[in-house]
């Protein structure tokens, strides 16, 4: 009912308030304005415009209709120029913040999708120590997204995807709880732990876990670096607590294997893709997508 050319009729009508003033500036007849907007009158059985003075008035519905009119135009301008922006995708950069766990697992993927569709487009990883560190970088502008777990609510932040990962044990394939299809946090306890610091998202899960389940937390290693912890499970026969996200290449090529554990299941990170208030890039709108469509592939 509303296409594009009806838009912006009722968009000049309502500022000038005439459809004479209207045609002129559009360089239609004023017959062919008057006709669509009476069409439309017609068909939602209400009166738009007060034709009672000399200067055409918005209505009490007018006043509704064309706040959804003008939300409509702001959001096709919008579109319309990303899409020509994208249609000179050659050169540029998008820069993301994450954490270095994240870098070497989920971002490869998505990365090497982006590239070979936009092979002149340059990636920048920062890689942070903390959430907060990443958050930061997005509020200032110093990145285009950024990618970690559980951010907090933010005004100046938009959450762009999220995907649930649920905390279980990571563990080499030769390890004893390899082949077991879910364990008790009972049984960790007695294989040496590379656990996450006080500093980390994952933390807080786990000492709560530990706390409900009367059991002391008790870590041979921590570290605020997930590669380490993967490291150290791989090479070393630790037990280290993550989700699937973080050793989802380890685990395709069969280094590591994720094993559920009974007490975290109602313990779920969120894996979140966060970006800036102000609007996106139109490169950086092209690799959010394919970031999206990584996350929701390894969510499933």
């Amino acid at each position: 009912m509303l296409h594009g050319r009806l838009l912006n009729y009722l968009d000049e009508v309502a500022r000038t308030g005439s459809v004479r003033k209207t045609a002129e500036r559009l360089n239609v007849s004023a017959s062919a304005i008057s006709r669509q907007i009476a069409a439309l009158e017609e068909a939602l059985d209400t009166q738009l415009f007060d034709r009672s003075r000399r200067r055409l008035t918005l209505t009490a519905a007018g006043e509704i209709l064309i706040g959804h009119v003008r939300e409509t135009l702001k959001g096709m301008n919008r579109a319309e120029a990303m899409m020509e922006d994208l249609k000179g995708l050659r050169r540029g950069v998008v820069t993301i913040a994450l954490m270095s766990g994240l870098a070497a697992n989920l971002l490869p993927r998505a990365v090497g999708r982006f590239q070979r569709a936009n092979p002149g487009i340059s990636v920048r990883m920062m890689l942070m120590t903390t959430g907060d560190d990443i958050r930061n970088a997005v509020r200032a502008g110093e990145a285009d997204m950024g990618l970690g777990f559980d951010f907090p609510s933010d005004a100046d932040i938009s959450i762009l995807e999220i995907a649930v990962g649920r905390l279980g044990i990571a563990v080499a394939p030769d390890h004893p709880l390899a082949r077991s299809t879910s364990v008790r946090l009972s049984e960790c306890v007695g294989y040496p732990v590379a656990g996450a610091d006080p500093t980390t998202a994952i933390r807080p899960h786990i000492e709560q876990v530990f706390s409900r389940a009367n059991l002391q937390l008790s870590f041979a290693v921590e570290a605020n670096s997930i590669e380490m912890m993967r490291h150290l499970a791989m090479s070393e026969g630790y037990l280290t607590f993550l989700t699937p996200f973080d050793i989802a290449f380890e685990s395709r090529m069969g280094r590591l294997v994720y094993v559920p554990v009974r007490e975290f299941q109602s313990e779920t990170q969120q894996l979140m893709l966060i970006g800036g208030r102000r609007n996106i890039s139109a490169i950086a709108s092209v690799f959010v997508e394919n970031i999206r469509t990584v996350m929701r592939e390894m969510a499933d």
